[in-house]
């Protein structure tokens, strides 16, 4: 399980920088340029930036879940403990969480992973009962116990804008850094603490690699994972934007419209 995700972190680090630069190359005014001007040009609708987070960006690749995303840090409002709580809750109990359970729950007992969980259904209910644990733990950790007891930021805020190597270094450092409910900068020890505090918890019900070097990778895999979740949301709506100028709309002939 710790070797998947190991090379799961790489490969989705990798693919998404590409992505993001693409994206951002796809942002290039001079694309537009040969644009045709619109016969009736209607007035654009206004849109709540907070509205990306409970509709279009709520999961990515329509699995991953994306509660705690915020689109900018202008004007940085704190949120309370209640809300911090929702969000741990959003994420630990998101269908996408689930479904990321089932699928390493799977590939934990075609590797033989844990050998005491044995093979069958049985089996399989055991990985997943564990490898649920490890998402949803992890989220409420990092998410809603930590922040509270710090009194820090557990969203992760899009910079959106830049370069895609400044962008990427940007999401990565967020691991790191995260802001305070008085408005302030700190290191995140939310995301290192939960992290270690949920490694911690898992050493009960994995009775395998019970050992300091174990819990260490899997300390360095977690946080790996969070990185790459970083990664994906600051650059998925870009993603998503790139995708679907690739496939406009086929432009409405006039001489055709029913109402002529």
């Amino acid at each position: 399980m710790q070797s998947l995700r190991c090379g799961s972190f790489w490969l989705l680090v990798w693919s998404l920088t590409v992505l993001g630069c693409s994206s951002l190359a796809a942002q290039d005014p001079s694309a537009n340029r040969t644009a045709p001007p619109a016969t009736i040009t209607p007035e654009p609708a206004k849109v709540n930036p907070d509205a990306q987070t409970d509709t279009t960006y709520k999961r990515i690749l329509g699995v991953i879940p994306n509660y705690k995303t915020f689109p900018t840090m202008k004007d940085y409002k704190p949120i309370t403990t209640k809300e911090k709580w929702s969000i741990a809750t959003q994420d630990a109990f998101d269908r996408g969480t689930f479904a990321l359970a089932a699928v390493f729950a799977g590939y934990s007992q075609l590797t033989n992973a844990n050998p005491s969980f044995g093979q069958g259904i049985k089996g399989y209910s055991h990985y997943f009962v564990t490898s649920f644990a490890d998402w949803s733990i992890g989220d409420y950790m990092t998410e809603a116990v930590f922040p509270t007891l710090l009194h820090q930021d557990p969203r992760y805020f899009r910079r959106g804008t830049g370069s895609g190597p400044r962008r990427l270094l940007y999401a990565m450092g967020q691991i790191f850094w995260t802001h305070t409910d008085s408005g302030g900068h700190t290191f995140n020890f939310s995301e290192i603490g939960g992290n270690s505090a949920s490694v911690a918890i898992s050493q009960a019900y994995y009775p395998e690699n019970r050992t300091v070097g174990g819990a260490v990778s899997k300390l360095g895999v977690q946080i790996g994972m969070d990185m790459t979740s970083n990664i994906m949301k600051e650059f998925w709506p870009d993603v998503q934007h790139m995708l679907s100028r690739k496939h406009p709309h086929p432009p409405v002939d006039p001489a055709q419209s029913p109402t002529h």
